[in-house]
This record gives structure tokens, C-alpha cells and sequence, in this order.
């Protein structure tokens, strides 16, 4: 669990990183769907998920050769970390 710190600080350093990992823990999404549900720039949203994609924290559920309608989820490590956040109300 206490490796799982790095990964909480890192997603609650962007409102961005937030927004996608919460909005992907209620379901795999597109990041269209995503700027759309929450209202940000699709730019953000597609960094972001770049980002914990890094972190393995997020996971592309389609054919890494498809450019429109690519659909993302959360690893389970994106889970706990998700889950995490939310218990200790850090956001």
C-alpha cells in the first residue's frame, strides 16, 4: 500500500488526472466522452490519460493501432489508487 502513496500524490497534483481517474472508475470511457462529461479541454483529458498510462494506472482497451474511438479503463492498480483517494477525501 505505501507504494501506492506515489501514485496518490501524483494523480492529485492535477485537477486533470483526477477528473479522468474518476471518471473512469465508473467505466471504461473515450476521451471525447470524458471532455464531455466533465467539461474540460479534450487536450487535457488526452495528456492525462498519456500520463497514467505511464503510471500503468490506466489502460488502452482497444487495438493501440486504432486513432478514433479509443476506449480506456483503470488497471486495478488504478482502482486501489482511486479507491484510496476517495477514503482519505482527497478530493
Amino acid at each position: 500500500m505505501s507504494d501506492d502513496w506515489d501514485e496518490v500524490s501524483f494523480v492529485i497534483s492535477s485537477r486533470y488526472r483526477v477528473t479522468v481517474i474518476e471518471r473512469l472508475a465508473a467505466g471504461p470511457s473515450t476521451p471525447s466522452q470524458i471532455a464531455s462529461d466533465a467539461d474540460v479541454g479534450i487536450a487535457h483529458v488526452s495528456r492525462a490519460l498519456q500520463r497514467l498510462r505511464e503510471r500503468s494506472l490506466v489502460d488502452l482497451l482497444v487495438s493501440e493501432d486504432r486513432k478514433k474511438g479509443r476506449v480506456y479503463g483503470l488497471t486495478d492498480r488504478g482502482r486501489t489508487v482511486w479507491e484510496t483517494i476517495e477514503a482519505e477525501n482527497m478530493v
